[in-house]
């Protein structure tokens, strides 16, 4: 699988069956290249278009099931939010 095709499925939360977006980036461990967590955009500022408060830092292992459209997450977001300077 290719990080373009990631990037085209939406991230859902298995806990409450929210649509959380689509993969914006994905964080590697630097010696082994392993993947260790997907990025996920928050909601923007302003109207959904100006800016970002925070992005969703997702685990790796929170990953339930990767199908063919969607991207199955079980997560608490207050956990995974980090704040974009």
């Amino acid at each position: 699988m290719r990080f373009c095709d990631l990037q085209q499925k939406e991230v859902i939360n298995v806990c409450d069956c929210k649509c959380l977006g689509s993969v914006c980036d994905l964080e590697f461990e630097e010696k082994s290249g392993c993947i260790t967590a997907i990025i996920v955009p928050g909601p923007g500022k302003i109207l959904g278009c100006f800016g970002r408060d925070f992005e969703l830092c997702i685990p790796w292992c929170k990953i339930v099931k990767i199908g063919p459209d969607i991207i199955l997450v079980n997560i608490d977001e207050k956990e995974v939010k980090h704040k974009l300077s």
